[in-house]
């Protein structure tokens, strides 16, 4: 692909940038700065892919791995401020979602523990993990904060924890298993995965690109349903106290 391609592609960036601005959304600034940051790490990363894919020793591809899984967990703890520990929580959950998955697909011999399928493979399982990780968070924060009163009845009443957050724990994982739920009930119909055209395009077999499809469609629901549970399971319990009474930074007044 040519640069001038690339940089009338750029035009949709600043066509929204604009609309942005028209409207006064004040989202100008962020979808600037996201997309030079994107810019500036898939052009660093496709060098460093070069030193990378050529790794053999499998220690270095966790470290590898393990770095990302950091990473991740830093943006998506972000998401959750507001609850104790939430970067470490966002870890943990996308550390464990990652781990299982790469565990199920190793044994199924769907991947091999080499560069050029780790990596890649990783940052999309790891990718999806921290998008759910961070809707995961942000939704437990407004539904902690909206069912506040409801919540403190139900703990004056006697309720555990578990008991007076499960409407909230509900509602942050079904919120962050959306965009994973609807692109299962669309693909095909609406929605062509990139992997999938990709292969397409060059020149494989529609079959074997939709098997590839499958595996990896699998592979994303697993490490996100993985990461929601982790997460919200261990995000509620740091919004209670000791006396089991929901901390003041879900207060209506924060």
């Amino acid at each position: 692909m040519a640069s001038e391609s690339l940089l009338m592609s750029y035009g949709l960036v600043v066509g929204a940038i604009l609309i942005s601005l028209l409207n006064q959304l004040k989202m100008e600034r962020e979808m600037f700065s996201s997309s030079l940051r994107a810019t500036v790490q898939l052009i660093v990363m496709g060098f460093v892919l070069e030193v990378v894919l050529a790794i053999k020793e499998p220690l270095y591809l966790f470290l590898i791995l393990l770095f990302m899984c950091a990473v991740a967990g830093i943006i998506s703890g972000k998401r959750g401020k507001e609850i104790p520990h939430s970067y470490w929580i966002a870890f943990a959950g996308i550390f464990l979602g990652s781990v299982v998955t790469f565990g199920v697909l190793y044994a199924a011999g769907v991947i091999q523990p080499e560069a050029q399928y780790a990596i890649p493979l990783g940052g999309m399982i790891i990718g999806n993990s921290m998008k759910a990780s961070s809707l995961s968070l942000n939704r437990l924060i407004g539904e902690l904060g909206h069912q506040r009163a409801r919540i403190e009845t139900l703990l004056a009443l006697g309720a555990s924890s578990r008991q007076a957050a499960l409407g909230a724990v509900r509602q942050a994982v079904g919120a962050a298993m959306i965009p994973t739920v609807d692109t299962m009930k669309t693909v095909g119909l609406v929605h062509f995965p990139g992997i999938m055209t990709g292969f397409i395009i060059a020149g494989g077999s529609p079959m074997t690109a939709v098997k590839f499809q499958l595996a990896i469609m699998y592979m994303v629901a697993g490490a996100t349903g993985i990461t929601c549970l982790t997460v919200t399971l261990l995000a509620y319990r740091q919004c209670f106290s000791r006396d089991l009474q929901l901390i003041e930074k879900f207060s209506p007044t924060h």
